[in-house]
Parts: structure tokens; C-alpha cells; sequence
């Protein structure tokens, strides 16, 4: 079995999408620069990206991020057809009545476990990356079901957005230093989550 890897993207004071996220502004109004590492990626960026894109055999994410991915200002039709995407797990309440992507996405409205053991059976001995959006990293992460995290940095100060992490009672969790490679687009950062 692979790992479970939280992979995504964050401003420099926590934010993975700036204010108004909305059906048109998947990464909130002026939030763009975050992914500019993948829009303009240094050779860095890219190996970033390929790497998890190589190990990971399924993915999760969200019902907000899927609303978004699914809206008109989405994906395109062609994404992924070329089965370089691998399945995707979108971990919802209820299913949407119908999609524009059709049924490359999985909806699992048992739950967090419920969606994280589909994934591993779907990706075998390959990774499993959360995806996101934030709420539903940090959760994974909180629950203590993550190996593995990894943040792209971006060089942004959003001020206000949606947070990735939030406060909460519950004891620390204790993070191992793995890798870091900086780009002028991302610092990319690496830890093990310590057992």
C-alpha cells in the first residue's frame, strides 16, 4: 500500500485560496499567483508536480474544489482523457445530479474513511494525494489518516481567504523535515508526518 499525501498549495500567511472562491474564481478573487508554479513552472516546479503526478494511483479531494473543477471555468472536457488522471474520490455529503465531466469522479457520501479506503484499494501499492481543498486536508491530517505532507509555498500575501490549517484543541502534530526546493514561483516543502 502507498502513502496518503496532503499536496497543496498555500500563501505565505496560510491562505489556499484568497478571498471570494466562488464557481468563477476557483482561487478567489486575485488568488491566481498562487499556482504559478504550475501555470509557468520552472524545471523544479514541474519535477514537483510529474513526481506526484507519477506515484499517485488515486486522489481526493473535496466537494468545493469538485464545484469548482466541474464549473464552466474548470477543467476541460479533455483533461485527463488521455487516463493520465487517476481516479478521483470526491468526498461529499450528497452527490450532484448531474456533472460536465461526467463520471471520471467518484462521489463517496459515507465519509471520510469510507472515501480514503476506496482510494487505497483504487491506487494499490501508489500513492493516495488529498488534493483539497483546505478543509478537507486538514481533517485528513487531523484525523491522523496523512503519511506524508507536502506544501507549496507560494510567495504571496493574500491577507484573508480560506485557511488551511485552523485552531484547534487537539495535541500537536509533530512533522519530519524531508526536502525543500525553492523556485522563484514556490518553495516546495516536504515533511513526514511523525508517527
Amino acid at each position: 500500500m502507498g502513502r496518503v499525501i496532503l499536496d497543496i498549495t498555500v500563501s505565505l500567511d496560510g491562505f489556499v485560496t484568497a478571498p471570494g472562491a466562488d464557481l468563477a474564481h476557483g482561487l478567489g478573487v486575485g488568488g491566481e499567483p498562487m499556482h504559478d508554479w504550475v501555470v509557468t513552472p520552472t524545471d523544479a516546479d514541474r519535477a514537483a508536480l510529474e513526481g506526484t503526478a507519477a506515484a499517485a494511483g488515486a486522489v481526493l479531494m473535496g466537494r468545493r474544489t469538485f464545484d469548482f473543477i466541474d464549473g464552466p471555468h474548470g477543467w476541460d472536457a479533455e483533461t485527463g482523457e488521455d487516463g493520465s488522471l487517476p481516479p478521483i474520490f470526491v468526498v461529499t455529503s450528497h452527490r450532484p445530479a448531474r456533472t460536465r465531466l461526467g463520471d471520471r469522479f467518484r462521489f463517496v457520501t459515507d465519509g471520510l474513511e469510507a472515501a480514503l479506503k476506496l482510494a487505497q484499494e483504487a491506487a494499490g501499492t501508489k500513492d493516495v494525494v488529498i488534493m483539497g481543498g483546505g478543509h478537507l486536508c486538514r481533517q485528513y491530517l487531523y484525523a491522523g489518516r496523512t503519511d506524508e505532507v507536502r506544501i507549496h509555498l507560494a510567495p504571496i500575501v493574500l491577507g484573508d481567504g480560506t485557511p488551511l490549517f485552523e485552531r484547534t484543541t487537539m495535541p500537536p502534530i509533530k512533522l519530519i523535515h524531508r526536502a525543500t526546493v525553492t523556485t522563484p514561483n514556490a518553495t516546495h516543502l516536504t515533511y513526514d508526518v511523525a508517527a
